[in-house]
């Protein structure tokens, strides 16, 4: 927690808001108050309201009923550009970046310097963006393109832009989704640095054990309506949950070691990749969840594309159902019954503009579903149905539009797509990232389910709590090599965080001391 919340002056208030859409009551009577000096957590399930208050208060919408008062006076954006003047910066979940710019562009775009009228002053402009960085303790080039950046870099370029505009209120919408905890611990110490009396965040996260170390208070909302505020140091994190969902979620739960005389239907030795990996070697056996753990870069997301022929492998061997396989790409690997859920399911993992049917059917298509060059439209559906039913998801229709389902039930679409192509090795690549808590529960239910019926899972995931909750073992990664695995008993935060640090020649890179203090704040 930042420990700067010297008064109780409120910066923000949010009074008797209501929002409605066509057919949809998404915010009724709603309350919120940011003191000066504070972090304020707002919590609360997929599609309770969060992000469309969010969008009030950055002037991308404006309320049918209620008051915004900053700082004593009336808050009344007239769009996201004075609500930036008045003082209000938001860090949307999706990102809004141009790609083919560089760092630099983005985090100064529109407000360019500029030589006479025309010309860009490209000195000047990376000039200004190095001295940001370098003040935000952010360890980018401002010359990099950004769509060549990795997921949690240009988070930090999204953040730099935010925080160039000097604002009073910071909203930060899922700002870690796509950090590891060292990037996580970074993100904090820039918080505790921005807040002071005057200032003030909103931090929007689904990951409980972040609310408890950087909150003063958070929020609860469900359903689009207010529900209560609690000062983080008082409140178990089992009361928050309990309060976001309506119920209480057993959180504690742990996974019993797999038999280690069950059949190995995967078999990786000596993986290596041009860029990173090393020496990679690994078996998962028959109905086992395999977590895959490391800090940013350390190469999980890389086995997953090595494995399923998405990059490819200068050495090493892969063994499925005892057989050799050559895997050249994804489809082979389909073929051979391996089912591959991208760490970014929007980017690769879904048509997004596409119905659920067709998304649900994508990669069993020629397969199952044509039929001398014909689409079997009414197979194609019953499939998807049955599938979409035993998966829970929640959908309107088939026919829904997937772009407008929350992220829990796109996340089901995939499963459901692996499913229906009846894959029996699946690798999830971040299955619960930038979804809420009650929506993880299902997932882990799920995932749980699947291995129960035989499904053999590679589970990676930056949140050492998932990993320890789901995994029967645990493959631990340091700088492209394996430098642990450790069943569902032996695993502990501290263990992971140490082989998460080790490097080549056996000594722990200085993430580790940070490694076993998050390890004893997540326990406690």
């Amino acid at each position: 927690m930042t420990g700067l919340v010297t008064t109780i002056q409120p910066l923000l208030e949010v009074e008797g808001v209501a929002k409605s859409f066509p057919g949809v009551r998404a915010l009724r009577d709603m309350r919120l108050e940011l003191r000066s000096g504070e972090v304020l957590a707002l919590v609360g399930e997929n599609g309770a309201g969060k992000s469309t208050l969010m969008k009030l208060l950055s002037g991308i919408s404006t309320a049918d009923a209620g008051t915004f008062t900053l700082d004593g006076a009336p808050y009344r954006p007239a769009g996201p550009r004075h609500a930036l003047e008045l003082g209000i910066s938001i860090i949307h979940q999706e990102f809004n970046l141009v790609p083919h710019l560089t760092v630099a562009q983005n985090i100064l775009i529109g407000r360019e310097p500029r030589r006479g009228r025309l010309l860009l002053d490209e000195r000047a402009l990376n000039a200004a963006a190095a001295e940001l960085l370098d003040r935000l303790r952010l360890p980018l080039d401002p010359r990099a393109v950004v769509g060549d950046l990795t997921v949690a870099n240009q988070q930090m370029v999204e953040i730099a832009k935010a925080l160039s505009h000097d604002p009073r209120v910071l909203i930060m919408d899922e700002p870690t989704a796509a950090l590891n905890d060292a990037e996580v611990a970074t993100l904090h110490e820039l918080i505790r640095r921005f807040v002071r009396p005057g200032t003030g965040v909103i931090y929007i996260s689904h990951r409980m054990e972040e609310i408890t170390r950087i909150a003063d208070r958070v929020t609860v909302i469900r359903d689009g309506e207010y529900v209560d505020t609690l000062d983080v140091a008082s409140a178990a994190t089992s009361d928050i949950i309990a309060l976001m969902v309506g119920r209480a979620i057993d959180t504690a739960a742990r996974p019993e070691n797999v038999r280690p005389d069950r059949d190995v239907v995967l078999t990786v030795e000596g993986l290596r990749t041009r860029d990173l990996l090393t020496d990679v070697s690994f078996d998962l056996r028959h109905g086992e969840i395999l977590g895959f753990a490391g800090l940013m870069g350390a190469g999980r997301t890389e086995v997953a594309r090595a494995l399923v022929g998405a990059d490819p492998i200068t050495a090493g061997t892969i063994t499925v159902h005892g057989r050799p396989a050559r895997i050249a790409n994804p489809a082979e690997a389909a073929r051979l019954g391996i089912g591959y859920l991208s760490e970014d399911r929007k980017r690769f993992g879904l048509l997004l503009d596409q119905d659920v049917a067709s998304n649900i059917a994508l990669s069993a298509l020629r397969d199952r579903f044509t039929q001398a060059g014909f689409v079997r439209d009414r197979a194609l559906r019953a499939a998807a149905r049955a599938t979409a039913d035993t998966l829970r998801v929640k959908t309107p229709s088939l026919s829904q539009v997937t772009r407008h389902l929350s992220g829990g039930n796109q996340q089901k679409v995939v499963i459901a797509r692996w499913l229906v192509k009846d894959c029996d090795v699946l690798v999830f690549d971040e299955p619960t990232r930038g979804i809420d808590v009650g929506a993880k529960e299902e997932i882990y239910q799920l995932l749980n389910e699947l291995a129960a019926q035989g499904k053999s899972i590679i589970m990676i995931s930056s949140e050492l709590p998932e990993i320890l909750r789901m995994s029967h073992r645990v493959v631990v990664m340091s700088e492209g090599r394996v430098t642990g695995v450790f069943d569902a008993a032996e695993a502990t935060q501290e263990t992971i965080m140490h082989y998460a640090t080790l490097r080549p020649d056996g000594t722990a890179a200085d993430a580790g001391e940070l490694g076993r203090e998050y390890g004893k704040a997540g326990r406690e």
